[in-house]
């Protein structure tokens, strides 16, 4: 009987445990636990309920018990840039904020005055966004300076999670690199950046490459879940634990991890920090084996997400891709990446009120706000591809889209057409599959990434979509 491995995905949205087994080289997945997420309005601050996610993380390792599939190891996934403060003893200072929280407002020329933009991507090579972990560490030393001067530690959320498992302190390289502060070269903290910044050094851990074990479950744990097993780092920020599962054999796949938001680039094995770079705003963020992720943060299907939320969630995902297609000859647009859509108080009405601030016809209908939304992404993506070509010296034929997003056919077909690529759509569960690669390697059921890819090739279903006419439009 082949070794169990447990995947725990959590997204922004919701959160998974996935269990996995390998079989005659053929990956095979169960999901046998699911929650929701999201982060909590406290009086007018978004944060996030650290102690609602980590009991949901026991509940799927019970379920395991319960289905007498008992994992020989484990890994967990999370968004990047968001953090927890400890102290000495380990507990958790003030409150864990949300990326989606105003409290980052301004801080971009806070930094500013001590190292430029241009200079600070030169340095890191991270895309400006207002909610980088750089910008929240400013905010926390001018907004919050005793909770800064406690800390002892600074984890990212699935360090976190990872420590209050095994009781260890632990770092893991892929989704520190989201953070703005991490040195490119030296694949370490940028220490000289962090002390220029007035952050206290000594709360960086070093940092540790996807596969280090973390440790055994504290016996508390232990005793609550009714088993033991080795908790593994994997590449711990989702979209580089999904980009591990995208099925192309070679080493420049052009793809989109497609969630809440659409992250769209490529792998390369170095870091592309020229101004050409800044200036199109792609990131290099961390991945597994030290390849980087050239990518570019699109708002993605949270436009839609909030739309359903606003309509008390009355209509599925595949019931607004059904009236978008049957609206597709609505003609307005909008920039789904216009910094208004990050955190408006009303997505509806920031959509409606987009297309009157550009004199297009407004949205009415929910298949017209359906089509607005998938045909600006489309568009979106489109672009960004020309970018990436002009910025790479390369020229893509086809285009992988891997995570949930890849189940909406509508916004495929949409993708190919806009982009003039063949797209290949699946696995949708990729962050969950990538997290497992990694502790299917380490446990030596599969040889190193380019076999654990094969494996992914061999064993979901992709399907294809193709440009109608063949041509960029």
């Amino acid at each position: 009987m082949s070794n169990y491995y447990l995947a725990v995905d959590i997204g922004a949205s919701s959160g998974r445990h996935m269990l996995f087994t390998i079989e005659d080289g053929k990956i095979q997945m169960e999901e046998i636990y699911r929650f929701e997420n999201a982060m909590t309005n406290v009086g007018g601050k978004l944060l996030w309920d650290t102690k609602k996610l980590f009991n949901e993380i026991k509940n799927g390792m019970k379920e395991c018990k319960r289905l007498g599939k008992i994992p020989c190891s484990m890994s967990i996934d999370t968004w990047g840039v968001d953090y927890v403060l400890l102290n000495e003893e380990g507990q958790v200072l003030g409150d864990t904020y949300g990326y989606r929280d105003h409290r980052t407002d301004g801080m971009d020329e806070e930094v500013y005055k001590i190292i430029s933009e241009e200079e600070l991507y030169k340095r890191v090579g991270i895309q400006k966004a207002i909610f980088n972990t750089i910008y929240q560490l400013t905010a926390d030393k001018l907004q919050r300076p005793e909770v800064l001067k406690e800390a002892k530690t600074l984890l990212m959320i699935p360090d976190y999670l990872n420590f209050l498992l095994t009781g260890v302190r632990a770092s893991e390289y892929t989704n520190a690199t989201t953070t703005g502060l991490v040195n490119p070269h030296t694949k370490q903290w940028d220490y000289q950046l962090i002390e220029m910044l007035g952050l206290p050094r000594e709360i960086f851990l070093e940092l540790k490459l996807p596969g280090n074990e973390v440790g055994n479950l504290r016996d508390e744990i232990k005793e609550e879940v009714g088993f033991d097993l080795k908790v593994l780092q994997c590449a711990s920020h989702d979209t580089a634990s999904a980009v591990m599962a995208m099925p192309h054999l070679g080493n420049e796949g052009l793809y989109i991890s497609s969630g809440t938001w659409s992250l769209m680039g490529v792998e390369n094995t170095e870091a592309l920090t020229r101004d050409c770079d800044r200036k199109s705003n792609f990131t290099n963020e961390g991945g597994y084996d030290y390849r980087y992720r050239y990518l570019k943060n699109i708002m993605g299907l949270w436009m839609i997400q909030q739309v359903r939320h606003e309509a008390n969630d009355a209509l599925s995902f595949a019931e607004y891709a059904e009236l978008a297609a049957r609206a597709n000859s609505f003609p307005s647009l909008v920039d789904a990446n216009d910094e208004r859509f990050l955190s408006p108080k009303n997505m509806t009405e920031e959509i409606k009120q987009a297309c009157a601030d550009t004199r297009q016809q407004i949205p009415t209908t929910s298949g017209e706000l359906a089509a607005v939304i998938y045909k600006s992404l489309a568009a979106c993506y489109g672009n960004t591809i020309k970018e990436i070509s002009a910025n790479t010296g390369k020229q893509y034929k086809v285009l992988h889209i891997i995570g949930g997003g890849c189940k909406n056919r509508y916004l495929n077909q949409l993708t190919a057409d806009a982009t003039g690529l063949t797209v290949l759509a699946g696995p949708s569960e990729a962050t969950a599959i990538g997290n497992a690669m990694v502790q299917m390697i380490e446990d030596g059921a599969l040889a190193d990434l380019l076999a654990a890819r094969e494996a992914v090739h061999r064993s979901f279903d992709i399907e294809v979509f193709n440009p109608k006419g063949g041509e960029r439009c």
